[in-house]
Order: C-alpha cells, then structure tokens, then sequence
C-alpha cells in the first residue's frame, strides 16, 4: 500500500504567541502580508524564523481590511483584486529574497480565498496575480473550487487544502465563522478527522453526511487558541499512522 503523505501548514505572522512552537511541527507556513495582520518587519521575521525551521514559506495576502482581519466579504472587481494581491505577493517576494528563503507557495486568506472559491472570474484575477510574480509558485486552493480549477487553467501547480479544525456543510464549503458549529473545538476530534480526510478521502459534514474531499494540505489556523494543542496531537497521531508529513510537492 502507498505509504501516507501529506503537508501541515500554519497561518502565521498574525500576532500569536504561539509561533515559535508551531514552525517545529508544521511543514509550511501562510505569512500575513500586512493587509489584514503583520507589517513589513513582521513579515520579515517570520519568514526568516521559517526558514530558520526548514518550513516551506508562502504567501498569505488579504483583502485590505485589517478591521474585520480579512474575514469580512466585501466586493471586490476582478482587476481589483488582480492589483490586490500583486502587490502583496510583489512586497512578500522581495523581503523573502532579501531573507535568502525561497517563496514557495500563495494562499489567499479568509474572505478573499471564500470568495475566490466561489467566483471563477475572481479566482482568475488571483491565480494571473501568482503566476505574474513567479508561474512556479503553488496555489493552496480547495478541491474542486474555482481557485483550484483557475490555478490549473493558468498552469500552476495547485495543492488542494483542507481545513483541521472547521467543520464543513454539504456542499464541501466551511460553515460560516458566524455559526456556532463553524470549529472543532477537541484536539482528539481534529486528528480522527484528519486521518478519515487522508485514508477514506471523505470528512463528515455538519448533517452527518460524508462529502468527498482531496487533502494535499492541511491548514491549522495559527491565531486560534488552541492551534498549538491541534498541532502536536496531530503529529502524534500521524507519526503513530506512518504519515508523513511534507511540503508539497517536494
């Protein structure tokens, strides 16, 4: 049988304590690029403390909205956006260049990745704005959205991303942070779903159904509380599984 692999990448550079201890258990890592968290020396020490790690690092950038940290949809016109994340990824490239640490991958963050899931005109302003500053970099996108199909129409290598620590609804999209069922709060829970995700390619929605998904990557949220506690369980329990955890497509 074909032995296990998958990547487990953090957000961070968002403000959380917890950082330090992350990079040791995750293989990549979602750096904020200052419009909904972070600043330019901010971005700098964490792609350095990455590096540092031997995490992978990417890109995180954001709608400008450091008030609602990036979570609030709002509308956005397809150029817009293009110019959006151009600009961050552009900023993000040269301070990864002046660090000496390889940009690897981009993943849009919070609405702005929400809403390019959903509308494929958005999704092509994004994957053009990766391919634009560097065509070899990665787009974490989920399985079967418009991001996911944009990246692959522009000819970017796209890892399909899963979530740990959210629950999902039947259609295969996130419940909506403004539900009370929108995380899973047992770090018990996180690892069993993660390795059903992996072995079964299926996660059990809010209604008990089992919706298909892909995982290539899984994302912890670096500012939640209890990220840290997911992050070592989830080692534990696919080092016990013979998983191996990488970044992908190393």
């Amino acid at each position: 049988m074909k032995k296990l692999r998958v990547d487990l990448n953090a957000d961070l550079g968002e403000g959380s304590p917890n950082e330090p201890e992350l990079l040791r258990l995750v293989s990549s890592a979602s750096i904020a690029c200052g419009f909904h968290a972070g600043d330019p020396a901010s971005i700098g020490h964490s792609i350095r403390a990455a590096h540092v790690a031997d995490v992978a690092i990417g890109a995180h950038p954001s709608l400008a909205d450091r008030e609602n940290f990036g979570r609030l949809e709002m509308p956005i016109t397809a150029d817009e956006a293009f110019a959006l994340v151009t600009y961050q990824l552009g900023a993000f490239a040269a301070l990864a260049k002046f660090s000496g640490a390889p940009m690897r991958h981009v993943k849009p963050h919070g609405a702005l990745y929400n809403m390019a899931s959903r509308d494929p005109a958005l999704a092509t302003a994004i994957a053009k704005a990766v391919r634009a500053i560097d065509a070899s970099l990665i787009l974490f996108a989920p399985g079967k959205s418009a991001l996911a199909r944009a990246g692959e129409t522009l000819g970017l290598r796209v890892a399909h991303e899963v979530f740990a620590d959210r629950n999902y609804l039947p259609n295969g999209s996130l419940v909506p942070r403004s539900r009370t069922d929108a995380l899973l709060r047992e770090p018990d829970d996180v690892a069993e779903r993660v390795l059903r995700m992996l072995r079964e390619k299926v996660v059990r929605a809010v209604d008990g159904t089992d919706i298909g998904i892909e995982a290539d990557t899984i994302c912890l949220h670096g500012d939640g509380a209890d990220a840290l506690a997911f992050a070592k369980t989830l080692r534990a329990v696919l080092a016990a599984a013979a998983v191996e955890v990488a970044p992908p497509f190393a």
